[in-house]
């Protein structure tokens, strides 16, 4: 476990001398305490600020190991990095220090890490020099673990790096150097990019030079699951949003003006889970009620721009629990979220989706579906304990979660689902009309 260390010094000299001198101190703490606190209520974050020994002087490398989600090391002094390596070097260290670290704020979840790269931080001298220098600060990050599932995108990535720049670097003026890079997220989230950072990424997997910063960040701050701590809040990260794409909007081929509220139903395709059986049915009645319906099946070569166009301009969005419906960022205040809440999923469901649209001001709606909508009844039986009792046959191992998350599939009870559609609809409608 990493752990943070304070150097404290050995003062000589008159009693009187010492006493000015650890006052002083004690004030500028006190000053830097008191900053932080107004400054965001995020720990962690403090904690980082908080890298000074008692003399006044920054340490080579300081790590917090605090967070249960993340690590957070810094380098506050010149630092070399060696890509084919994956080392930082604190240049002019006169202290002895190795750290070994994974920058992928999922620290506990093994599986996540196995496709993360480790980075290394050494305050030992470096074998060569800099082949690129750059004036702004490294902040280091992987793009690895769960990234290409949507949802992993953004909680595990956007997110936090949005609270990090924002938190530390509000001028964005910073580096971002990127391990385990892909060229489908670059290309994917290339409109959001260049709002977080004015500089050329510099992309680990890539490069064969050295390169040389005035200090590093490894790690990213995440405050949880599609969550936010003030200042900034979710509300910020999706008018961040808003602000992104809605330009880009504007560019694209005009819309046709919709005659009655548009409902976007994601869909899930192949052998995932959670499908809707009988999505035709279901589209048909969404249209009953009044809707447009527009099927958006979800994948990584979708172009952001144009899933954004498309969620924006309409008034509701359902689906069954799942990744796509992090797409939520992207509906306007006032617009209607309906969830289809498989069994088993409601902790999941309430996290990831629900507490996220009710907090950026989505009319939001709960389907929980019953026993007999789901297809692990005709699997196991409808007493069985996986149907009957899911609590008790997880025992809280999430290993056996997969039963509900990737072999269940829905059937909606259209009967049942038909009062749920028509308070979508209502709800869809006053937007609608407020468009005139």
């Amino acid at each position: 476990m990493l752990q943070w260390e304070f150097k404290v010094m050995k003062y000589r000299g008159g009693s009187v001398k010492t006493t000015a001198c650890l006052t002083f101190l004690f004030l500028f703490l006190l000053v830097t305490l008191s900053t932080l606190r107004n400054s965001t209520k995020h720990p962690g974050l403090g904690l980082w600020r908080l890298n000074y020994s008692v003399s006044g002087h920054i340490e080579a490398i300081t790590c917090n190991s605090s967070n249960l989600d993340y690590d957070l090391c810094t380098i506050g002094s010149q630092t070399l990095l060696d890509p084919t390596t994956a080392t930082f070097f604190a240049v002019g260290s006169t202290s002895s220090a190795l750290v070994k670290t994974r920058p992928y704020p999922r620290k506990r979840d093994k599986r996540a890490l196995s496709d993360v790269r480790e980075i290394t931080l050494s305050s030992s001298p470096p074998d060569s020099t800099c082949g690129v220098t750059h004036a702004s600060p490294a902040l280091v990050f992987s793009t690895g673990g769960y990234t290409g599932n949507f949802f992993h995108d953004f909680n595990d990535g956007l997110i936090p790096l949005f609270i990090t720049v924002n938190s530390l670097f509000p001028d964005h003026d910073v580096v971002l150097v990127i391990s385990d890079f892909e060229d489908w997220w670059a290309q994917k989230y290339k409109d959001l990019l260049p709002h977080f950072t004015r500089h050329r990424i510099v992309n680990m997997e890539r490069e064969i030079s050295n390169h040389c910063f005035p200090s590093a960040i490894v790690g990213l701050i995440k405050h949880g699951h599609m969550k936010m701590d003030p200042p900034k809040t979710l509300v910020d990260f999706s008018a961040f949003l808003e602000q992104v794409y809605k330009p880009v909007d504007s560019t694209l081929t005009q819309k046709v003006k919709s005659t009655r509220p548009r409902l976007v139903l994601v869909n899930r395709r192949g052998d995932v889970g959670r499908l809707i059986l009988n999505l035709e049915q279901v589209k048909n009645a969404a249209m009953d009620v009044g809707f447009e319906v527009l099927t958006f099946e979800p994948n990584r070569e979708n172009s952001l721009a144009e899933s954004f166009r498309l969620i924006h301009g309409s008034h509701a969005m359902m689906g069954v629990h799942g990744a796509g419906l992090t797409h939520l960022l992207f509906l306007r205040p006032g617009s209607v979220l309906l969830q289809v809440v498989p069994i088993s999923t409601d902790w999941l469901s309430q996290t990831y989706f629900e507490d996220p649209a009710r907090e950026i001001g989505l009319e939001y709606i709960n389907y929980k579906i019953t026993a007999n909508e789901s297809s692990l009844s005709k699997i196991y039986g409808p007493d069985d304990l996986v149907v009957k009792d899911p609590e008790a046959y997880t025992r809280g191992d999430f290993s056996k979660m997969k039963i509900y998350l990737k072999t269940q599939n829905v059937e909606i009870d259209l009967v049942r689902f038909q009062r749920y559609l028509e308070e979508a609809y209502g709800k869809a409608k006053i937007l609608f009309d407020k468009e005139g």
